[in-house]
C-alpha cells in the first residue's frame, strides 16, 4: 500500500508501535491537532480494508487496534519501509549521498520521489547540495536518459568521501542504523575496533579516540566496498615508519578475513598512510632533521617574526609543539586526508591575530609547494601559535593599571605605602607620587585612578583615601580598580576616531569599498600605495568575516605607518563572500605598535561576545557608536 502523501506515512510509522496523544503527534508532525485528527480519519479510511483501525484512548492517545491480523500482515508485507523515508531535506542529503556512492547501478530521482513521497522537483533541489558535495572530492554524476544517475570518480575518492560522510554523521552521536545499513555491515565497525586497539598497542602507534573510531569507520567500507569487486588502484605510500607498516598488515589481514577476498597490495598501503596521518608522534626536537616538516615549522616562525614582530624562533616548546602536528599534517595534506575541527570558528574568535599571522605564513609558504592546506589544518596551528603568542607577549588582553600617588607625608611614609601596594596589587604601576597641593595644580590626570592619603577633589578619575596603613576594606577598593580590565576601553579612545568613522547608506561593493577606505588613509600618511593591494590579497585567501555580521578586513603583515582602524556601518549590508557584513573595521597596523595590535583584535572579539552587532549596526554617528562600544569593552 502507497500512502497519498509522506505525514501519513509518517503519522503510521509513528503510532505503529507506540501509543501516542494528538498533542505530542501534532508537535512532532509541525502540524495542528485538527490536521493530526484529520490524518487519523483518512489512515483509518485506508487500514478498513487490513483489518485495523486507530482508536483514540482518553488519558492515553491513539492506539492500533488489529481486528484481522491475517490481512494486517498482508499491509506490512506490501507497505515501503516507512522507516527509510528521511523526513527532512538535511536526511534526504546524506540518503542520496550514501546511496550515489553505494551504489552499482544508475538511480532514477523519480523512483526515489515516490518512495519518499516527496516530489521530483524537491529532490532536484536537494541534488544541488549533493554535487556540491561530490566536487569535492572530483567525483562526478552522469545522467543516462531512461537509466537515472550514477556516480564516477576513483575509488580512493568514493571511499573518502564516504567515509568523511559517516564521520561528520557519528560525531552528535551513534550514527543513523539506517545510514549505517546502507553504508557497510554494521558488525564490522565493532570486530575492527577491538583487533585495532590490540594491534596499535602491540606496535607502539598511538592514535586519538577519534582517529581510533575513523579507522574503524574506514576499515568497514573498504570491507563493503572490497567485498563487493571494488579494489583500489595500485599505490605506494611513502616515508612510512616500520611499526605503522607492521600495524597497517595485521589490519589488512583482518579486513581480509570480513571481506572474503583477498586485498590487493594497495588497500594494506593506504591503511599505512591513513595511521600515519591519524598518529599522535612524542618528537624530541633534538632528532628531527630537516625535512619538510621542519622547513615549514621555521618558515612560519620566521614569516612572523619577519611581518610582525612576533619572534617565536627560540620558543623551544613552540617549535616541538608545532613539529609534533605538521609531521602528521604534511602525511594529511599530501594525501588529501580531511580532518574535521569542530573548534575551527571558536579559534578565529580566540585568537583572531594569530589566525592571520598563521593563515598570511601558510598562505605564502603555499606558493612554493604543490600541496594546499585547509581551513582546519591551519586552525590547528594557530591554537600552538596563539598559546607561543601569550606565554611571550604581553600581548594586550590586559593594560597594567597605572595609578597617582598623593602623599604629603615623608618619604619614608612613602616607600612604605608603594611597597604595601606593589605587595598587593603587583600589576599596579605607579606612574608618579605628588603632594596635594601639586596634585590640585593639575588641570587633568592621565593616570587611570588616584590614591590618596588626604581627602582630595576628583577630577574625572575615581580616587581611594586610604591610611598610611591601609584596612582591609580600603585595600578591596583598590583592588576593585586594579581589576578593571582597562584595555579595551583605552584601545577605542587611542585608535578609533570620527575622523575615520562612516555610516554607508547606498549600494557599495567590496572592492569599492576597499579602494575608498585605502585612499584616504593613504592620503592621510596612515598607509602606503601597497596597503590596498595586500588587503584585497588578503580577502581573497579567506573571508575576513569575524562573525554575527562584523568583517575584518586587513593586510598581510603590519603594513601601516601609524594604527587606525577605519569604522564603516552598512545598514543595508555589504556582501563579503557567502555572507553579508553591516559593520566594517578596516584594519591598520604599524610594526612599531605589534604588541598592542592584539588588544584591537580584543575589542571585536568582546563586540561578538557581548553580541552588540545589532545596536553598533543601528548607530549613525561616531558619538552614538563610541557610547555603545564603550559599554560593551568597559564591563568587568
Amino acid at each position: 500500500m502507497r500512502f497519498p502523501h509522506q505525514r501519513l506515512a509518517q503519522l503510521f510509522t509513528l503510532l505503529q508501535n507506540e501509543t501516542l496523544p494528538q498533542e505530542e503527534l501534532a508537535q512532532r508532525l509541525s502540524v495542528s491537532t485538527r490536521t493530526v485528527r484529520a490524518d487519523i480519519t483518512a489512515l483509518n479510511a485506508l487500514l478498513l480494508h487490513y483489518g485495523a483501525q486507530f482508536i483514540l484512548s482518553r488519558g492515553s492517545g491513539y492506539q492500533l487496534v488489529i481486528h484481522d491480523p491475517t490481512r494486517y500482515q498482508t499491509l506490512e508485507e506490501s507497505a515501503p519501509k516507512a522507516q527509510h523515508i528521511p523526513r527532512t531535506a538535511a536526511d534526504r542529503i546524506h540518503f542520496l549521498l550514501v546511496r550515489f556512492l553505494t551504489s552499482a547501478f544508475s538511480i532514477k530521482l523519480e523512483d526515489l520521489a515516490d518512495t519518499w513521497f516527496v516530489s521530483r522537483a524537491t529532490l532536484q533541489g536537494d541534488m544541488v547540495d549533493v554535487r556540491e558535495r561530490f566536487q569535492r572530492y572530483q567525483l562526478t554524476l552522469e545522467t543516462r536518459p531512461r537509466h537515472g544517475m550514477k556516480l564516477f570518480g576513483s575509488e580512493v575518492s568514493i571511499r573518502a568521501c564516504l567515509t568523511d560522510l559517516l564521520w561528520e554523521l557519528s560525531q552528535p552521536g551513534p550514527l543513523n542504523p539506517l545510514i549505517g545499513e546502507e553504508a557497510f555491515d554494521a558488525s564490522v565497525p565493532t570486530l575492527l575496533a577491538g583487533v585495532l586497539q590490540e594491534t596499535l598497542t602491540r606496535h607502539h602507534v598511538r592514535l586519538t579516540d577519534a582517529g581510533e573510531r575513523f579507522i574503524c569507520l574506514y576499515g568497514a567500507v573498504a570491507v563493503r566496498r572490497v567485498s563487493e569487486g571494488y579494489p583500489l588502484a595500485d599505490f605506494s605510500a611513502e616515508d612510512v615508519a616500520q611499526n605503522v607498516r607492521d600495524a597497517a598488515r595485521e589490519l589488512a589481514n583482518t579486513m581480509q578475513q570480513l571481506a572474503g577476498k583477498l586485498l590487493a597490495p594497495a588497500e594494506e598501503e593506504w591503511l599505512c598512510v591513513h595511521l600515519a596521518a591519524r598518529q599522535v608522534q612524542d618528537v624530541d626536537p633534538g632528532t628531527i632533521s630537516a625535512d619538510d616538516d621542519e622547513a615549514l615549522v621555521n618558515y612560519i616562525l620566521r614569516y612572523i617574526n619577519q611581518q610582525y614582530n612576533y619572534n617565536l624562533l627560540d620558543d623551544a616548546q613552540l617549535h616541538a609543539d608545532l613539529l609534533t602536528h605538521i609531521k602528521t599534517m604534511i602525511t594529511r595534506v599530501r594525501y588529501q586526508i580531511m580532518i574535521p575541527n569542530p573548534l575551527l570558528e571558536n579559534i578565529k574568535q580566540h585568537y583572531p591575530m594569530a589566525w592571520d599571522m598563521t593563515l598570511a605564513a601558510v598562505s605564502s609558504w603555499g606558493k612554493y609547494t604543490p600541496y594546499a592546506i585547509s581551513e582546519n589544518e591551519i586552525g590547528f596551528l594557530v591554537l600552538h601559535i596563539g598559546v607561543g603568542l601569550e606565554r611571550h607577549y604581553n600581548i594586550g588582553y590586559q593594560r597594567q593599571p597605572q595609578v597617582l600617588l598623593v602623599c604629603d607625608t615623608s618619604n619614608a611614609m612613602v616607600r612604605m605605602i608603594e611597597a604595601i601596594l606593589q605587595r598587593k596589587y603587583p600589576q599596579l604601576e605607579i606612574a608618579a607620587t605628588l603632594s596635594q597641593r601639586e596634585y590640585e595644580q593639575r588641570e587633568e590626570i592621565a593616570e587611570d585612578f588616584v590614591i590618596s592619603t588626604v581627602r582630595i577633589s576628583e577630577k574625572e578619575k575615581p580616587v581611594v583615601t586610604i591610611a598610611p596603613f591601609p584596612t582591609d576594606y580600603q585595600l578591596d577598593q583598590i583592588g576593585k580598580l586594579v581589576l578593571v580590565d582597562r584595555t579595551r576601553p583605552w584601545m577605542l579612545n587611542k585608535y578609533f576616531d570620527e575622523a575615520h568613522f562612516q555610516v554607508i547608506d547606498t549600494p557599495m561593493d567590496q572592492q569599492a569599498l576597499f579602494a575608498t577606505l585605502c585612499q584616504q588613509l593613504q592620503q592621510e600618511g596612515f598607509v602606503g600605495a601597497e596597503f590596498h593591494g595586500s588587503v584585497v590579497e588578503r580577502e581573497a585567501i579567506v573571508s575576513t568575516m569575524l562573525g554575527d555580521g562584523i568583517a575584518l578586513p586587513h593586510a598581510l603583515g603590519l603594513l601601516a605607518k601609524k594604527t587606525v582602524v577605519y569604522t564603516v556601518i552598512a545598514p543595508h549590508g555589504i556582501a563579503w563572500g557567502d555572507e553579508t557584513a553591516h559593520i566594517i573595521f578596516l584594519l591598520a597596523i604599524s610594526k612599531s605598535e605589534y604588541e598592542e595590535a592584539m588588544a584591537i583584535y580584543d575589542i571585536f572579539v568582546t563586540f561578538l561576545r557581548e553580541r552588540a552587532m545589532a545596536r553598533l549596526a543601528a548607530t549613525r554617528s561616531f558619538a552614538e557608536f563610541k557610547t555603545v562600544a564603550m559599554e560593551c569593552v568597559s564591563r568587568f
